[in-house]
């Protein structure tokens, strides 16, 4: 089997993530540092090609870079139980059930601050009126 040797641009266009983003994602140890080609270019392989689309999904989705991290962790040892990681996915859609609480809430005052507009100048502007301190 011939093994993947990906230049860091390959990757980042086989991913749709930036080459800044990789390089950071090496820096804070989510994404292991490639061995390097005779002209000290990275060389990825198929292991990192997976790795990195496992963190670009995981991102897609909303979690935390330590979530990733913790759920990297995770996945790296197939037999454990998967309790943490229902952990992990349980506390992040609590998360993202508050955020959507707060956006409704933002779009009723949202909607009312609108409703009330005259139509008229912005000296009686009701939405200026409720910005203001």
């Amino acid at each position: 089997m011939q093994t993947l040797k990906l230049a860091i641009g390959d990757l980042g266009r086989l991913t749709a993530t930036k080459v800044e983003t990789i390089r950071y994602y090496e820096r804070i140890g989510l994404l292991a540092a490639p061995a390097r080609t005779a002209g000290n270019y990275r060389a990825y392989t198929t292991e990192h090609l997976n790795r990195l689309s496992f963190i670009r999904r995981s991102r897609d989705l909303g979690f935390s870079l330590e979530q990733v991290r913790a759920l990297l962790d995770l996945s790296d040892d197939r037999d454990r139980p998967c309790e943490a990681v229902d952990a992990i996915a349980k506390e992040h859609l609590a998360e993202v059930d508050r955020k959507i609480a707060d956006l409704r809430s933002l779009r009723r005052e949202l909607g009312s601050m609108i409703a009330q507009c005259r139509c008229g100048t912005v000296a009686d502007c009701r939405i200026i009126e409720a910005l203001s301190p």
